[in-house]
């Protein structure tokens, strides 16, 4: 028996199944089908995990996964030049993009995958450079180290990943992993990559692609020569072998899966152990692995699939699971479609007096201001006012931080909202800067902003729903490329550094560095943001003159600027004038001083 949305069959346990959610429409069904026979025959692994989740999410997984299929196979077909390969990836591409916004597509996959997007409130956006990453996979990749390697690699899988992580918790049973497991999670998606590199190594051979990054190769003399020419040596055995045992060492992380659902942590459970049973058959292929992707045994599968299929029945069995209603229901209700929702980002609001930035040199601009925003609390006693109401009009001072960011061309703004020593403040104060953040991530004005949203801190004391909205935004605004907004909340800087000499610890003890070559870079690489830049201005309100804890790593060489404005009472003038101040001073960093200083630009005093 069949419905519509509003009333959707059940199984027997009152659970709606994924047939129910495509209702008496032939063709969604019809399309849903083709992604699922896309998946089983492209990915039989994953084709295999995508039924131990519950039966609602499974058509959402395969429309997911088959675009990702359809998308490598446009890239590795052999009957065109590369840049026609790659015209055919970003042709599909943009078909996606106006499917979306039509709300249906003639293609199936597409049409799954927009009914997809639209059921579940998936926002797509955040696959863009997943599928710039596969067009550009048609041409010859190089990668110099291990960090331009995992760059790609993130790039490549975590935004499809990242998508079913978003199912689960639509679903109402997360799959994100706690956050201070976040270090694991990223191993765990390299070593799946790793794991597929390995797998494919012939086929990629034979079309003249080697996706190993050259510090792997030069490890091994000769072994980069041996592959390209398709020769098993010992040198090429040495790498593989070396390869597998770092792939395995990265998808073997039992503590990722820790506070998660029953349910989500059998289905991350179930792939690392179907990765390392391949990756045992990668092991056992020897030779034979540069002419055919090895593929472990009927049996092994069998072992792990087996249980794993009682223990995901047992746990979906006993949740209540949150199903979405007749897709219409969001347009109708007047809320946007997510999946669009990065198509038409905003500038940033004028000064209400008109002000506008000064024209400061390239050479002269500062890329990473952090500021710490002091003296909410004194500017509300001042005036007679409880003290959260300073923290209120702090925030206002905070969104115009981001809106003078924006019109100076400054590339990285950090704020110091919440350090780990403000528990000690009252009850109320907290949560008043806490509930105030939450409404900021999900109705605040810089959400349409072209600014990528990051947070630096220790999830321990922090509300979840608070931690899960910082994820959410980090997911959805991973691709923009204007400002990267960084938030520090429960942050401490001795802490950010303990953590780091502890990951630095167990990346030593488990193989995957030498104690005794450790550098900056190894350090810097173990950071929970390694990209995030060196500080070059560090700001402070309120008329303190000390760092209090923040960024010791990145500000080590910071210029200082201290002003004696309480908070609330800065506006995006005040940021311009500390820039122009920066552009004043010579950076020397032990060299000698240049005879002649920059002239810098004047701004405009502001009135009083």
């Amino acid at each position: 028996m069949t419905a519509d949305l509003d009333a959707a069959p059940r199984t027997r346990r009152g659970r709606p199944t994924g047939r129910s959610l495509t209702g008496d429409d032939p063709a969604l069904r019809a399309a849903y089908q083709l992604c699922r026979r896309t998946t089983r025959v492209h990915d039989p692994a994953i084709h295999t995990l995508i039924l131990l989740m519950p039966a609602v999410l499974r058509p959402a997984g395969w429309a997911l996964w088959a675009a990702a299929s359809v998308l490598d196979d446009l890239a590795d077909q052999q009957d065109a030049a590369p840049a026609e390969r790659a015209a055919r990836v970003e042709a599909w591409t943009e078909a996606l993009r106006r499917d979306l916004a039509a709300g249906t597509s003639t293609d199936p996959v597409r049409h799954a995958l927009v009914d997809t997007a639209t059921r579940w409130r998936l926002d797509l956006s955040s696959l863009q450079g997943a599928m710039t990453s596969t067009r550009d996979d048609t041409g010859i990749r190089h990668f110099p180290d291990w960090a331009a390697w995992r760059a790609w690699s993130n790039g490549e899988i975590a935004p499809w990943v990242d998508q079913v992580r978003h199912l689960f918790e639509q679903a109402g049973a997360p799959m994100t992993p706690r956050l201070d497991r976040q270090g694991d999670y990223a191993q765990f998606i390299d070593g799946a990559q790793l794991t597929d590199i390995l797998t494919d190594l012939g086929s990629d051979l034979v079309q003249g692609c080697l996706f190993l990054p050259q510090e792997a190769l030069d490890a091994y003399p000769g072994a980069e020569d041996d592959l390209r020419q398709g020769r098993w040596s010992p040198a090429t055995a040495a790498l593989t072998g070396e390869l597998t045992a770092l792939a395995r060492r990265w998808v073997t992380r039992p503590a990722l899966t820790r506070g998660m659902h029953p349910g989500a942590a059998t289905v991350l459970d179930t792939a690392a152990r179907l990765l390392r049973a391949q990756l045992d058959a990668v092991d056992a292929a020897g030779a034979a692995l540069l002419k055919r992707a090895p593929r472990p045994s009927l049996i092994s599968r069998t072992r792990i699939l087996a249980p794993a299929r009682i223990r995901s029945n047992l746990a979906w069995s006993l949740t209540s699971l949150t199903v979405p209603g007749p897709r219409g229901r969001a347009a109708i209700a007047g809320d946007p479609n997510p999946a669009a929702e990065d198509t038409a980002l905003r500038l940033p609001p004028p000064h209400p007096d008109g002000a506008r930035p000064p024209q400061i040199a390239a050479d002269q601009m500062p890329s990473h201001v952090a500021i710490i925003m002091d003296g909410n609390g004194r500017w509300a006693q001042q005036r007679g006012l409880p003290r959260p109401e300073g923290h209120r009009a702090g925030t206002v001072a905070a969104h115009e931080m981001v809106y003078g960011a924006l019109e100076i061309g400054l590339r990285h703004l950090t704020l110091y909202v919440f350090s780990t020593e403000n528990w000690k403040r009252d009850t109320e104060e907290i949560t008043t800067i806490l509930e105030a953040i939450r409404h900021d991530l999900d109705e605040g004005p810089i959400r349409d902003l072209d600014v990528r949203q990051r947070w630096s801190g220790h999830p321990d004391r922090l509300p979840e729903e608070l931690v899960q909205a910082f994820l959410r935004e980090e997911r959805r605004t991973r691709n923009r490329t204007g400002l990267t907004l960084t938030v520090c909340i429960n942050y401490g800087g001795r802490d950010e550094i303990t953590r780091t000499a502890a990951a630095l610890a167990q990346a030593a003890q488990a193989g995957d560095i030498d104690p005794h070559l450790i550098s900056e870079d190894d350090f810097a690489h173990h950071l929970p943001h390694p990209d995030m830049p060196d500080v070059d201005l560090l700001w402070r309100t309120g008329n303190e003159q000390r760092t209090s804890n923040f960024l010791p790593w990145h500000a080590t060489y910071a210029e200082l600027y201290f002003t004696p404005d309480y908070w609330p009472d800065v506006d995006r003038r005040d940021l311009w004038q500390a820039i122009t101040e920066y552009s004043r001073r010579q950076r020397r960093h032990g060299a000698a001083p240049l005879v002649s200083p920059r002239t810098p630009p004047t701004v405009p005093p502001r009135p009083i």
